[in-house]
C-alpha cells in the first residue's frame, strides 16, 4: 500500500500541491488525471521517493518512503519518468539491463539476464534487441523505457509488493501500442504489482483504470471506482469542458462525449 498523508509542495511562494490525502491499494491500477499544471507529476515524485514533501508524510508498505535506503527501494519500485532519454549509443538489450543495475554490483547474474529476455520478450521486443538505441523512434524508445524499468521490478520481492510508477507513458505511442502498454500493465496485477499511472485520456482512463484520481490546481478533487466517480459536473470542474456521459455499449462502463 501507498499512503499519501496532508502532503503539500511549495518552490519558493509557489504552492505546487495542497494537503492532499489518499492511499494506493495493492490489486488495483490507480490512475492520476487533471489538466497539465495540476500537480500530478510533483504528486509522483513525492510518493515514490524522488522528491521531499514540504508538508506531510509518504509510506511505502508500512515505512516512510524517505526513510528507505536508495537502493534498496529500487529493487522494488520503478519509475518511468516523462520522456526519458539516453543521448549515446547503446543496445536496446543493454537500456533493458540498466533496469537491473539495482540487483548487482560488478556484472549481471544469469537471473538478471534471464530476467531481461523475459521482459523483452512480453514486450515483443526481440527483433530491437541488438539495435542501436539511437536509431529507435520516440515510440520505439518509449517501449524500451517500459522494458527497463519492468526488469527493474520484475521479481516478487520476499514480502510485499512491487510498485510500478508511470508519468504519462503513452507518449510517442499509437494507438496500438498505447492498448497493448495499458493491457501489460493491468496484467501486472496479479504478480502483486501496486500501479499508479499518469494519464491524459479519460475514456483510456475508465477502460483499464480500477480508481480514478482528478487533480486540480495543486488539489485531489476527486476519487472513486469509474462508475462512481465520473459526472458531468465533475469533468466541468476538473478540465471546464462540457461533456456528456452516456454508456459504453459494449462495457456498460461510462463514456465522456465531448461537446
Amino acid at each position: 500500500m501507498v499512503k499519501v498523508e496532508n502532503v503539500s509542495y511549495s518552490i519558493g511562494n509557489k504552492k505546487i500541491l495542497d494537503k492532499i490525502d489518499l492511499v494506493f491499494q495493492p490489486g488495483e491500477f490507480n490512475i492520476i488525471l487533471g489538466p497539465n499544471g495540476s500537480g500530478k507529476s510533483s504528486l509522483m515524485k513525492i510518493f515514490s521517493g524522488l522528491q521531499t514533501p514540504t508538508g506531510g508524510s509518504v509510506k511505502i508498505g508500512s515505512a516512510d518512503v524517505h526513510s528507505i535506503k536508495k537502493n534498496e527501494l529500487a529493487r522494488y519500485r520503478a519509475v518511468l519518468t516523462q520522456q526519458p532519454e539516453i543521448s549515446f549509443p547503446v543496445s536496446v538489450e543493454e537500456v533493458v539491463m540498466m533496469g537491473r543495475y539495482p540487483h548487482f554490483e560488478f556484472a549481471a547474474s544469469k537471473n538478471d539476464l534471464d530476467v531481461c529476455s523475459q521482459v523483452i520478450k512480453k514486450l515483443n521486443l526481440g527483433d530491437f534487441r541488438n539495435r542501436n538505441y539511437l536509431s529507435l523512434s520516440g515510440g520505439e524508445k518509449q517501449r524500451v523505457h517500459f522494458a527497463r524499468v519492468l526488469a527493474q521490478v520484475w521479481e516478487k520481492p520476499a514480502s510485499g509488493f512491487h510498485y510500478l510508477f508511470l508519468d504519462e507513458p503513452l507518449a510517442s505511442l499509437d494507438i496500438r501500442y498505447q492498448q497493448e502498454f495499458l493491457g501489460i500493465a493491468r496484467d501486472l496485477l496479479h504478480a502483486n504489482f501496486i500501479i499508479v499511472a499518469i494519464l491524459h485520456d479519460i475514456n483510456q482512463s475508465i477502460q483499464f483504470g480500477d480508481k480514478l484520481f482528478f487533480m486540480r490546481e495543486g488539489k485531489l478533487l476527486r476519487s472513486g471506482t469509474p462508475s462512481g466517480v465520473i459526472s458531468q459536473e465533475l469533468i466541468k470542474e476538473v478540465y471546464d469542458v462540457t461533456a456528456q456521459i452516456i454508456s459504453n455499449p459494449e462495457t456498460g462502463s461510462p463514456l465522456v462525449i465531448f461537446s
